[in-house]
């Protein structure tokens, strides 16, 4: 994992569900974690593109429905800023669910663009992602 290049605004907080863009087997997952991430006391952890989360699969197949999952979210919906001056939003909010928690995925592929900053951030995800925006 290395270090964020642009002031991604968190958009995602826990507990909210988001659709999985591979193909690991779950559609419909929700957010119970965010790792690596220091809030102050009472605030809710939130998280944002490129950010690492532990996720509970909510539909998808029996196999991996019910389980606990790491994940890293690839697209969001809320705006935010790169170094550049350019801001970027994507249609959804999208994740992909890993293997282990060192960013390896558990799907082969990964539909729909992949941000940059999370590519950047995990190259794991960078060597499966078709399309990097």
């Amino acid at each position: 994992m290395k270090a964020k290049k642009a002031k991604v605004t968190r958009a995602l907080q826990v507990g909210s569900y988001l659709e999985t863009c591979d193909n690991s087997g779950a559609k419909k997952v929700k957010i119970t974690a965010v790792k690596r991430h220091k809030t102050v006391k009472g605030r809710i952890p939130a998280a944002g593109v490129g950010d690492m989360v532990q996720v509970t699969v909510k539909k998808g197949r029996p196999d991996v429905r019910k389980q606990v999952h790491f994940a890293i979210i690839v697209r969001q919906k809320k705006e935010y800023r790169r170094p550049d001056g350019t801001r970027v939003k994507f249609e959804d909010n999208s994740l992909i669910i890993l293997k282990d928690d060192k960013g390896n995925p558990k799907g082969t592929i990964f539909k729909g663009p992949v941000a940059k900053e999370a590519a950047e951030r995990w190259p794991a995800l960078a060597k499966v992602a078709s399309m990097i925006l």
